[in-house]
């Protein structure tokens, strides 16, 4: 078993790096992350000066960040969630870059948060209707990038050994 495939062995956690993948095809990758965040900014900000009613590049700017797309499949995966649960499910985000991610994509509709008047506070997350209707493309990329992955990762090490 090569490491690829001990390291994939598990559908779920396969799942989440496939969805990386996906986004780090996307972008590209930068080693400082508030570099990328300035520069990523900077570049939707100038996209949207020169075309600002292009939905594409709207869009695709807001949901294809590290995370979006993570946080919208567990949250497919869990009709209701509470805070806590879904950092458990993503072990690699942050609290506040949880945060963050919730509230871009709360803004844009495409989750739903009911805080309850409790001590400790309670929150809970579901998707909305509009989230409902992207998870299918986003499966679908998810199942793509799962039958390229493996011709991806060879093509990757043909091009590293060129180097």
């Amino acid at each position: 078993m090569t490491f690829l495939e001990n390291y994939f062995s598990d559908d779920k956690w396969r799942t989440y790096y496939l969805a990386h993948l996906i986004l780090l095809v996307t972008f590209v990758v930068q080693r400082d992350v508030v570099m990328q965040k300035t520069r990523i900014m900077s570049k939707i900000k100038l996209a949207d000066k020169f075309n600002p009613k292009c939905p594409i590049r709207n869009i695709l700017s807001r949901i294809s960040d590290k995370w979006s797309i993570l946080v919208l499949y567990t949250l497919q995966e869990n009709e209701v969630i509470r805070f806590k649960e879904l950092q458990r499910c993503i072990p690699d985000i942050s609290q506040k870059m949880l945060t963050v991610t919730l509230r871009t994509l709360e803004k844009d509709g495409l989750v739903n948060r009911k805080v309850y008047a409790e001590i400790p506070p309670k929150v809970e997350y579901t998707l909305t209707d509009r989230a409902k209707s992207l998870l299918p493309h986003i499966n679908t990329l998810i199942a793509w990038a799962n039958e390229n992955l493996e011709a991806i990762m060879n093509d990757r090490k043909k091009a590293s050994k060129q180097c």
